[in-house]
């Protein structure tokens, strides 16, 4: 688990244009040059964060810490997706627990979110197994493929 960085987009993009089909319709990462360039420019390492996940040179995943607040709420934002050939094999697991540490022991939150659509079980197992509780449900939440989509709300606290 590693930043992302400029030098990152032509393998990211290219993983994210096999992937599309994997993700439909839970998430749209990026698959052009402007769109990478969006995706990066977001990233200001306070508010929010990007990494990848990179095994023996392949991008294997991307996990974004955003949106976060600090002062009483110290909390923040997970969205992540595995890449197409790197999907059920654990590795998500560990880089999110390790996107989830550097949160609290890095950044100092108190709680981590991760926000997922109800049809979509193997995100909601992969928050399961890294320690995430069901907070709640959240009708039209996001606005995902041209759709506001319900999502239900898992959030891990800092122990």
């Amino acid at each position: 688990m590693r930043p992302i960085t400029a030098a990152d987009e032509a393998a990211f993009i290219a993983a994210a244009r096999v992937s599309r089909q994997l993700h439909r319709p839970w998430v749209q990462p990026p698959c052009d040059t402007e769109g990478f360039a969006r995706h990066l420019a977001r990233f200001d390492g306070e508010a929010h964060h990007g990494f990848v996940l990179e095994v023996k040179g392949e991008l294997a995943g991307a996990i974004n810490l955003t949106n976060i607040v600090m002062g009483a709420f110290r909390s923040g934002y997970l969205g992540y997706y595995a890449f197409a050939g790197f999907a059920g094999r654990g590795l998500m697991t560990a880089g999110l627990n390790a996107v989830v540490q550097h949160a609290f022991q890095g950044l100092g939150l108190h709680r981590v979110e991760a926000n997922i659509q109800p049809g979509n079980a193997a995100s909601i197992a992969l928050v399961r197994r890294c320690g995430f509780q069901l907070e709640g449900y959240s009708p039209r939440y996001l606005k995902i493929g041209g759709r506001w989509r319900d999502h239900e709300r898992w959030a891990r606290l800092k122990r």
